[in-house]
């Protein structure tokens, strides 16, 4: 997968090539220090995710739907600092597809460029405890006519949802799926919003109904 880090910082651009140059599936094939020369480079480079910071000096949130009006194929990971629910929301409006939070962990961060490159919405922790607080419903944000459809889970997910409802804790999870424990909780979180559960149970059932696993031999465990 082709990505393109756009963000005014030097530190942060090296920083992200270097965690996201440490993937063999992720090729970083461009780096933009304002929206006027990304949109330059988007008609000479091809790519499939834009790591972006559209709160970044020279940069605005008015680039996003810029960026998609160049190649509706593009897909959007925002990646900022601290950040109110309401921008978060106006940036969902406008066409970003994932979310994270610039002290998220690598894993994090690379787990947020694969899901979004497969074309699955990835939201950090944090920011999803916002969009949360606020209500938002991150089904109903499709910036393309904001579509009701429902957010297919991913092969990722529902390997999770599989060994969750199994009976293996967060740790256990995390350590046959060789990721980080905070990996697998910001999955689990995603996979609570993308259901409307709140607890384990809810996951379990989804597992059963779904044929995940056998009825005779899950476990209601508690929450981790």
């Amino acid at each position: 997968m082709k990505v393109i880090i756009a963000d005014s910082n030097d530190i942060v651009r090296a920083g992200l090539n270097a965690i996201l140059s440490s993937d063999p599936l992720i090729q970083v094939v461009d780096e933009a220090v304002s929206g006027e020369e990304l949109l330059k480079d988007l008609k000479a480079k091809s790519a499939d995710v834009i790591l972006l910071d559209y709160t970044a000096p020279n940069f605005s949130i008015d680039i996003i739907p810029k960026i998609l009006s160049s190649d509706k194929r593009l897909k959007i990971v925002a990646i900022t600092p601290e950040q109110n629910p309401s921008v978060i929301l106006d940036a969902l409006k406008s066409g970003v597809m994932s979310y994270i939070k610039k002290d998220c962990d690598i894993p994090e961060i690379l787990s947020s460029v694969k899901e979004t490159s497969n074309g699955n919405k990835f939201f950090c922790g944090q920011i999803l405890d916002s969009i949360r607080k606020a209500s938002i419903d991150v089904d109903d944000l499709n910036h393309e006519g904001f579509s009701c459809e429902p957010v297919l889970l991913s092969e990722r997910e529902l390997e999770i949802i599989k060994y969750i409802a199994e009976g293996n804790t967060n740790a256990q999870i995390a350590d046959v799926l060789c990721l980080s424990p905070h990996t697998i909780t910001t999955h689990r979180k995603n996979i609570m919003a993308k259901l409307g559960t709140k607890n384990t149970a809810g996951i379990v059932m989804y597992a059963v109904k779904s044929n995940l696993v056998s009825p005779n031999k899950f476990l209601f465990t508690r929450d981790v």
